[in-house]
């Protein structure tokens, strides 16, 4: 007997059919807590050598002075700040406040623009 439809459907195909913002968005949201995740490693190696004495904390700093230290430690604030947005408005969905699709891609194009403000902010303030 032939069948006329696939018989299962892999993740990238998935991914790769619907290349809509709001699933594009809400998978990035899994991948930054993950990211997120190892980066507490880094955060907390620098913390620990900043509190370490005054030795540390000058070693702590200059650490941060060098280019690739500090490109980590923005792309982590970056990556807090959007898991923290699209958490707000996942919490918001648990409460049907913007559970329709218009609203939905609303939503997450309005957390892109938040997270890149404050990705600005934190540039200018970090660099």
């Amino acid at each position: 007997m032939k069948m006329d439809r696939p018989g299962s459907v892999g993740l990238w195909e998935t991914i790769l059919f619907n290349l809509s913002l709001v699933p594009m968005v809400s998978i990035s949201h899994r991948v930054s807590g993950m990211v997120l995740f190892g980066g507490v490693a880094f955060a907390l190696y620098v913390l620990d050598l900043a509190m370490e004495s005054s030795d540390g904390f000058a070693q702590a700093k200059a650490l941060l002075m060098t280019p690739l230290p500090k490109l980590i430690m923005v792309t982590l604030l970056s990556l807090l700040m959007f898991h923290i947005f699209l958490g707000i408005k996942h919490l918001m969905l648990d409460f049907h406040i913007g559970d329709t699709i218009k609203a939905s891609r609303i939503g997450s194009a309005s957390v892109l623009v938040l997270t890149a403000l404050s990705v600005g902010v934190f540039y200018q303030w970090l660099w």
